[in-house]
């Protein structure tokens, strides 16, 4: 089995796959300080939560926005699972073609989503939209070349800059309200983040579309924490929770030949 570790900048995200299917997927927050005993133990009491023996895995690989939680998170991998990980990052195999200089453009997780989405759309130029502590845009290529995207403040991050920023608004829970004209303060948050949320990504996918495809045709590939609550709301023609991991995945394997077991 191969273990995948997604670390956000608010959650880190495992997986778990038996050949090409997800057996278990569990998250806990990757905020403060994390030591590789504190991720063993966690990940070991999930495993066992979801009927996996520690043993049974065989391969680790990660994808890792905080650099300051990589090197915990390789050394847990070590540790507690006898696996040398493999690491996404700058120097491996993709089949994501970035045009020379722009390479900074994109992090792992989004290298991750884009390998996902061109094997689960091949041959289409794609728009990947991924909800999580920040909102990312990307703009593929049918031929799978990078030709750029946006990066916006994610829902949560948006309701804590307002709770910790106004004194008379606190966290509320982010859902969809069902309408914009809410009667409470609370309501009127819910509409604030979750509208405003949806507008800017209509408005990005759309000049993403002009810009990059100019009349061609696209798919929109959505995914990350909190994309699941704009899954009705018409912008995605795929909606696919696990796109980074599978990414991952994909990225491991095409990396796979030299790497050894300690």
């Amino acid at each position: 089995m191969l273990l995948t570790i997604d670390v956000g900048n608010t959650q880190i995200y495992v997986g778990v796959f038996d050949g090409d299917d997800i057996k278990a997927s569990f998250r806990r927050a990757s905020s403060g300080a994390v030591t590789s005993d504190e991720l063993g133990v966690f990940i070991l009491q999930a495993l066992h939560a979801n009927a996996i023996a520690a043993r049974d895995i065989k391969d680790i690989a990660i994808s890792s926005v905080v650099p300051a939680l990589t090197r915990s998170i390789v050394n847990c991998a070590v540790k507690y699972f006898n696996v040398k990980p493999f690491v996404a990052g700058p120097g491996v195999k993709t089949s994501v073609k970035v045009p020379k200089g722009h390479v900074n453009g994109l992090g792992a997780d989004r290298v991750c989503d884009i390998e996902a989405a061109m094997a689960l759309q091949p041959g289409k130029n794609l728009i990947i939209m991924d909800f999580g502590t920040a909102n990312t845009f990307c703009a593929v290529s049918k031929t799978g070349v990078y030709l750029g995207g946006a990066i916006a403040a994610g829902i949560g991050m948006s309701m804590n800059a307002l709770a910790n920023g106004a004194a008379l608004l606190s966290n509320v829970e982010i859902k969809n309200p069902g309408r914009a004209a809410g009667m409470t303060t609370a309501a009127q948050l819910q509409a604030g983040l979750f509208y405003s949320g949806l507008g800017a990504a209509k408005e990005i996918c759309a000049r993403l579309a002009r810009e990059c495809f100019k009349g061609q045709k696209y798919i929109s590939v959505g995914t990350g924490g909190f994309g699941r609550l704009y899954e009705s709301e018409g912008i995605f023609d795929v909606y696919a929770p696990d796109l980074v991991l599978t990414g991952l995945k994909a990225l491991a394997a095409k990396n796979a030949k030299g790497k050894k077991r300690r």
